[in-house]
């Protein structure tokens, strides 16, 4: 049975670990569509979301970044970084849609290419930047596998993590 981790817990988990990577604040909850798939169809994996399945704490920004942190690196050990790149559905004023997952997406991206961390990224249709996006991971990452749907971006994740 899968183990799914979400903030503030930290937890030691045995086991290849899918990190779900993407926009939180203006998208759909697509964390909960992926978390389900990964039940359904990979359930030996521990996934680790970042969006809060409780919401009746208190948000507390600095152990919000810390989860993700440890979770992002214990997946780059040992696992998958998953990259969803959902359209967004709604506007949050004084924000820049998805900026937390782009900055990600370049730390990763980096990352890859100096530690061959096991990225895999899909994109909505809609998605802004997607082009660019595309272009830059066929350039210098070609074997970061580029989908369009949630559940491709997925079943990449389990393949990449098989191999």
């Amino acid at each position: 049975m899968s183990i799914v981790l979400s903030p503030p817990t930290i937890i030691p988990i045995e086991g290849p670990l899918v990190f779900l990577a993407g926009p939180i604040q203006g998208a759909p909850d697509w964390q909960s569509d992926a978390i389900r798939w990964f039940v359904e169809h990979a359930p030996t994996f521990s996934v680790a979301s970042p969006r809060r399945l409780d919401r009746s704490r208190e948000f507390d920004y600095a152990a919000q970044v810390d989860w993700e942190t440890h979770y992002l690196r214990r997946a780059a050990e040992n696992g998958v970084i998953l990259f969803w790149l959902a359209h967004e559905s709604v506007g949050v004023p004084g924000r820049s849609y998805a900026q937390t997952s782009r900055f990600e997406l370049a730390e990763w991206k980096v990352r890859h290419e100096r530690d061959d961390v096991r990225l895999v990224i899909g994109i909505e249709d809609g998605f802004s930047g997607a082009r660019y996006i595309q272009h830059r991971f066929g350039q210098d990452c070609p074997r970061v596998p580029i989908v369009s749907s949630l559940a491709a971006v997925c079943a990449a994740a389990v393949e990449l993590i098989g191999r």
